[in-house]
């Protein structure tokens, strides 16, 4: 399917498909609170929706700083963090769209040294190095990326452009703040503007776990035309492997806003071919709501749901009986059950009850840097190839310390509510 609507379906659906991987699984709570600063690669992306954490606009929330282009030397040479840069279309215009093979590509009416120019004129003053851009006849879309110093420290700045149907549910995603059960940030808005764009500027971290203190600080706009401009700046010279030069990015939130807001990118956004209507998406797994059915499932062992969340075939709750918080999530999903897939439901956690469900059990400590987090998993498999994993944690955020030495449901708790017949009619 075309890329729009590839990201579009994952921005949706993320935790709704999963993998055999359950550490990825488990993984969904987070990924779907990252989908709303995770944007898409400068390469095609690939991969299962759970892959959407690698996914970022030119320069994901955990890859690469929007891809590779060219340089303002010409060299597509840039900072060290950066991929090699692919080739960039040359000859006509024309040529440059038939060989770009898709209709992210425009005209290449606005080159990557005029994406560059234009940066340069809307940053405040100081100093811009390492610059990196593609114009509009590349394939993987506009962007511009540098090192930005203003004289009080080194910090990453990149933004990139595309098109989408303003009116889908990609672009209502593009600039919805997070869950912040799932995703610790300083602070996000979504506002609408004077002209109906939608603007989101949040403020968070490189990392989930606060590992390094890298701050990511982002503006999203998407206009009533499906112009859709994404802006992120670091306070580091590099999103990943540099130390941290400053307390903050560099451009101030209203900075960041008149940058992305700015109509010196509408000539390259007007080259770009509007984006067609958005594609429904693809019928959720489960015929019940899984956010719903959680909370009345959890509401059965007497234990006060305290928060909940969720959407389609992913759902949470946090319950807390007094003693602590526990996390409690569900994936469900639909045609898991080919030979490849089935034969990791082995070893001795694995059981096989009366009717061919497999059972899987799981107890490890959790993996999201939290300090002393267990985390309990119940993955089942039906003959049918329906699955549901259930996954319980004795904290209320994977990132955050344990709250209590054990998760709030047992292990046999958290079966029962995965073998629930309902989930599936």
């Amino acid at each position: 399917m075309p890329f729009e609507d590839e990201l579009g379906e994952a921005l949706r659906r993320t935790g709704d498909g999963f993998t055999a991987d359950r550490t990825a699984l488990v993984d969904a709570g987070e990924r779907r609170g990252r989908r709303l600063v995770a944007r898409r690669r400068a390469a095609v992306v690939g991969g299962s929706v759970l892959a959407l954490a690698a996914i970022g606009t030119a320069g994901a929330y955990t890859g690469g700083l929007f891809g590779a282009g060219s340089g303002s030397d010409g060299s597509g040479s840039g900072p060290a963090n950066v991929a090699a840069p692919p080739a960039l279309p040359t000859g006509s215009p024309g040529q440059a769209r038939e060989r770009a093979g898709t209709e992210r590509a425009g005209t290449g009416a606005v080159s990557a040294e005029q994406m560059i120019n234009v940066l340069k004129e809307l940053l405040p003053a100081g100093q811009l190095t390492g610059t990196q851009a593609r114009g509009t006849g590349d394939e993987t879309g506009p962007m511009v990326s540098g090192v930005f110093d203003d004289g009080k420290g080194k910090g990453s700045i990149g933004l990139s452009l595309s098109r989408v149907d303003a009116k889908g549910a990609m672009a209502a995603d593009m600039v919805k703040c997070p869950d912040r059960n799932l995703l610790e940030y300083d602070g996000c808005s979504s506002d609408t503007l004077a002209d109906g764009s939608k603007l989101l500027l949040f403020q968070g971290y490189e990392y989930a776990d606060r590992r390094v203190d890298t701050k990511n600080w982002r503006a999203t706009l998407v206009t009533p035309q499906g112009f859709l401009v994404d802006v992120q700046e670091y306070n580091a010279a590099a999103e990943k492997g540099k130390p941290i030069t400053r307390p903050t990015p560099p451009l101030t939130l209203a900075q960041l806003q008149a940058l992305a807001v700015s109509p010196l990118w509408h000539l390259a956004l007007n080259d770009l071919p509007a984006a067609g209507p958005e594609k429904a998406p693809p019928p959720p797994a489960s015929s019940v709501s899984a956010p719903d059915r959680l909370v009345a499932l959890s509401q059965k062992y007497g234990v006060p749901v305290v928060d909940k969340g969720g959407e389609g075939d992913y759902g949470y709750v946090v319950l807390d009986e007094g003693k602590g918080r526990s996390l409690v999530q569900v994936n469900v999903q639909s045609h898991m059950g080919d030979a490849a897939f089935r034969a990791t439901f082995t070893g001795p956690d694995t059981t096989t009850l009366p009717d061919g469900t497999l059972v899987k059990t799981e107890d490890k400590p959790g993996e999201k840097g939290g300090a002393n987090v267990v985390w309990w998993s119940v993955d089942t498999l039906r003959p049918d190839g329906k699955r549901v994993v259930v996954s319980g944690f004795n904290t209320g955020k994977q990132t955050s310390p344990a709250t209590r030495d054990k998760p709030a449901l047992t292990q046999l708790q958290l079966r029962e509510i995965a073998l629930d017949p309902k989930w599936f009619g």
